[in-house]
């Protein structure tokens, strides 16, 4: 990506194979994740682009290609599965040896490319963020992406519970609900109206967590919809522009609310051991056949950046994977 923009700044280019420095590892990629963290790149949201150009792709799935020094743990030719902090979409990527995860037997490399930033990341906005508890409730805006269908396929092995789900165009709806999700609408220009379906397809009940991938744009929604003692946790801008200011203080305290930020970033940085756990539980989950993983698969890199447009305009569905093709 060589400036912010649209497709028309995405190249797929020939460059020099990266060399692992110490602690990581180089991987000839099979498969590469496309996450909506690529387009808020590409936009040139401010935390996701540090300068041009810029290589995307936050998670990869292929075989070890090289050691770098320090790392004894893995083994050049082993399956593994990583969450790469750039770079991921190419026919080798280099992540941090902490960050890259074994791939069991029995789970095909396209589906273990998904679980980075999809099943892992969904796995901690559930249990570390939202600390979801069995029978609880759960609304998700944006219920027909990836982490949305990733949250209706693992709650059924959290306990399971009651899940609503917002779209952004109203043909999305369906989708949510053959992913599993109880009920799910359009988000539309009355948010009374859309609250006043929300509680009914909960019973009339306030809701006891709320993931919310669009900044700050549905807080108050979130906060009229909440139960007392219930969470919302925050974990991206997908509109994109500057949030607006959060809510003061005597607002979260009317509703009994816990807010709760959620950066994978961040997490990468400050608690890589915990992401690289998330991603063992979720392959583990895989593994064992307990929980199935629907992914797209794209032929090769020149169809990303239209994919990326899908993304970007809300008419994706459930998680994209790529087939870069191995070096020659």
């Amino acid at each position: 990506m060589t400036e912010a923009g649209g497709a028309e700044h995405s190249h797929v280019l020939d460059i020099e194979p990266p060399r692992p420095g110490p602690g990581q590892v180089a991987i000839d990629v099979a498969y590469a994740g496309l996450n909506f963290v690529d387009v808020m790149a590409r936009r040139g949201d401010g935390a996701y682009t540090g300068s041009w150009p810029h290589h995307p792709g936050k998670e990869v799935a292929g075989t070890v290609r090289a050691l770098g020094e320090g790392v004894t743990h893995l083994a050049v030719g082993t399956p593994v599965v990583a969450a790469t902090r750039a770079g991921g979409l190419a026919e080798v990527a280099v992540a941090d040896a902490v960050l890259t995860v074994p791939v069991p037997d029995g789970v095909p490399l396209h589906v273990a490319a998904t679980t980075p930033l999809g099943l892992a990341t969904t796995l901690l906005l559930l249990t570390d963020a939202g600390r979801f508890a069995p029978g609880e409730s759960v609304l998700v805006h944006s219920a027909s992406g990836g982490i949305g269908t990733s949250v209706a396929r693992l709650l059924p092995h959290l306990g399971g519970g009651r899940l609503l789900g917002t779209v952004g165009r109203p043909e999305k709806t369906a989708v949510a609900l053959r992913h599993g999700y109880h009920a799910a609408h359009a988000r539309g220009t009355d948010p009374a109206d859309l609250a006043a379906r929300l509680r009914a397809d909960n019973d009339g009940r306030g809701i006891d967590l709320v993931l919310d991938p669009l900044g700050t744009a549905a807080v108050d929604l979130d906060l009229d919809l909440l139960a007392p003692g219930g969470r919302i946790v925050l974990f991206g801008n997908a509109g994109g522009g500057t949030p607006d200011p959060l809510p003061g203080l005597p607002r979260l305290l009317a509703a009994n609310a816990t807010l709760t930020a959620f950066s994978h970033n961040g997490l990468l940085t400050g608690a890589p051991a915990k992401v690289a756990d998330a991603i063992r539980r979720s392959l583990d989950l895989l593994a064992t056949g307990r929980l199935d993983a629907p992914v797209t698969v794209l032929p090769d890199l020149a169809a990303v950046p239209a994919a990326h447009d899908l993304l970007a305009t809300g008419r994706g569905e459930g998680k994209y994977v790529v087939a870069p093709g191995q070096p020659s």
